[in-house]
């Protein structure tokens, strides 16, 4: 799975580095831990498996971020507005980059959604 979730990442732009493999690992193995644990089966479901793959890298670039990492990808925020006389400049903190990062961890971490279909009613 560890080279699904680096394909994945390089998808969004970010190319792991072998000083990620660790991190990536651990994230990897929280996220099997939490399907497993929530949907009471012994292995992480096929149909969980994409899943799985876009949590862990919600997971790790989450953790890029609080941490203070550069993940390559602008925070400045979007101008939304200028005026010339007395100089008003009205920043647009809805269409940020950092707002549209957020928006891809919130939606990368979305999966527990779909474990309702592969929940075990454990006795």
């Amino acid at each position: 799975m560890l080279d699904d979730v680096k394909s994945r990442l390089e998808s969004f732009g970010y190319t792991p580095t072998a000083a990620d493999n660790w991190v990536l690992g651990f994230c990897i193995g929280k996220v099997e831990n939490h399907i497993k644990n929530n949907c009471n089966v012994a292995a992480v479901p096929e149909g969980l498996r994409l899943i799985a793959i876009d949590m862990a890298c919600g997971g790790f670039l989450f953790g890029k971020k609080q941490s203070g990492q550069s993940v390559g990808i602008d925070f400045e925020a979007v101008v939304k507005s200028v005026a010339e006389g007395d100089t008003t400049i009205t920043f647009d903190s809805k269409n940020s980059a950092e707002a549209k990062y957020d928006s891809l961890i919130a939606y990368l971490l979305h999966g527990e959604v779909d474990f309702a279909r592969f929940r075990c009613v454990k006795w």
